[in-house]
């Protein structure tokens, strides 16, 4: 029969971290870094938004290519997958996404995007990388380009992808709508990171289990009876019954939700009416809700819709006026770390980086559509981790009291490059060395 090898044994036999070659890999990643700062900057400076990644994916293409992988364009509308074989073992992907977002760049670096275009409903829009995809890209392929010269330290099947459209949560979903899973070796482990805005360049953080949040996005269209302001008996304000629902809401989590289970409903937006003097007949709300598990999340749903329409009731409004609840169909999932697959990544990156600088980190109320990758049955083990992505000297003085950081999505948002990149090729680089074990027989 055939059997894997641990990476614990593989350690012991030096295969990895006491081979000359592993020994290296911190060096030779450095000596690549003049062509991926060059990558990273050319991808900064030219962001595309989602689904409209075009001249993103080429070049991720051509990279892919470059290095020998069997490369598929087009999945999922403008994502990118390159395999590669290496004798038998394990199927491992490596998932970086590619879309900008619709902010313009203040940061005022040389390289800062000047870059504006259509979005896919065709409204022209500024676009910068503030989200640090430029970085993940870069990481993924950094990674490559070393797993490619060290085809002799491992074996298996590696799959590369360059996912579409993460910032609007429908990229990953419409990758494996298009037979990702069917079309290509199906993965034993998926692994990706992403940059953290609050942490040291050179620090790694992990999160095992719950990790990222369920996001649904809700709208609630309050009617109502309008009328003039100076008689509002004759109306039915939909302003006073919205901000009853708002109200209500907040019972969801502090009193429907037990205390151990993470929730959040957030009304993002209220708009009603157009003058002082008029009570308008129409309102409408705009909620975020955040959660981890299924059930949960399906309570959260329930129960808006349900105080919804109580609130309307208790106003005395008749129930063809009740409000029309709107929930998008296409959410985030959230993003579950396989704990075993962790904490045994989480032992290579403290292997690698020392245990200062690898962190167990809480799980946050973010999304990512990541989520999906594990999500279908039967299911895969997946983990995304966190690399730091700014100066220590900044996260020290913020910690001090002193200027805040900028956060992902702000235009001021500047990843420190070389540190940043060089530390995430080195994690992807050390987790897929982790994972594709080499087979031998007994």
């Amino acid at each position: 029969m055939r059997q894997m090898l641990t990476g614990a044994a593989l350690a012991a036999i030096g295969f990895f971290a006491g081979s000359a070659n592993a020994a290296d890999l911190k060096a030779d990643i450095a000596a690549d870094y003049g062509y991926l700062e060059g990558l990273y900057k050319t991808l900064h400076a030219n962001p595309e938004l989602s689904f409209m990644e075009v001249e993103t994916a080429r070049r991720m293409a051509a990279e892919f290519r470059k290095l020998g992988f069997d490369v598929t364009e087009g999945v999922g509308k403008t994502g990118v997958v390159g395999v590669m074989q290496n004798g038998d073992g394990p199927v491992v992907t490596l998932r970086a996404d590619m879309d900008g977002l619709p902010v313009a760049e203040q940061t005022g670096l040389a390289y800062a995007s000047k870059a504006t275009g259509e979005n896919r409903f065709g409204e022209v829009q500024p676009i910068m990388h503030a989200c640090g995809h430029d970085v993940h890209m870069t990481s993924l392929i950094g990674a490559a380009r070393q797993l490619v010269e060290r085809k002799g330290e491992w074996s298996g099947t590696l799959i590369l992808i360059a996912q579409p459209a993460e910032e609007i949560g429908l990229g990953a979903r419409a990758m494996l709508d298009d037979g990702l899973y069917e079309r290509f070796p199906r993965p034993d482990y998926v692994v990706a990171l992403h940059d953290s805005a609050s942490l040291a360049a050179g620090k790694v953080a992990y999160t095992p289990g719950w990790a990222l949040a369920n996001v649904d996005s809700v709208d609630i269209y309050v009617r109502g009876i309008g009328g003039h302001g100076a008689y509002p008996q004759t109306t039915k304000d939909p302003v006073v019954i919205g901000a009853s629902i708002v109200t209500a809401l907040q019972t969801l989590v502090s009193r429907e939700i037990s205390p151990l289970e993470p929730a959040v409903v957030t009304v993002g937006a209220f708009n009603a009416g157009a003058k002082h003097n008029i009570i308008s007949d129409e309102a409408h709300l705009q909620l975020t809700v955040r959660s981890y598990t299924d059930e949960v999340r399906a309570r959260l749903l329930d129960g808006i819709q349900r105080i919804a329409r109580a609130q309307a009731a208790s106003a005395g409004l008749p129930e063809d006026l009740y409000p029309r609840i709107e929930i998008e169909e296409d959410y985030t999932p959230s993003t579950y770390n396989d704990p075993a697959l962790a904490e045994r990544l989480a032992g290579r990156f403290r292997d690698r980086f020392g245990e200062e600088n690898v962190i167990q980190a809480d799980p946050v109320m973010g999304g990512e559509d990541f989520a999906w990758y594990g999500r279908l049955e039967p299911k895969i083990p997946t983990m995304i981790f966190w690399i730091g992505a700014v100066a220590p000297g900044k996260v020290a003085a913020a910690q001090a009291g002193g200027d805040p950081l900028p956060s992902l999505h702000s235009p001021f948002f500047a990843p420190q490059p070389r540190p940043t990149i060089l530390t995430g090729v080195e994690a992807m680089t050390a987790a897929a060395l982790d994972l594709l074990q080499p087979a031998i027989s007994e």
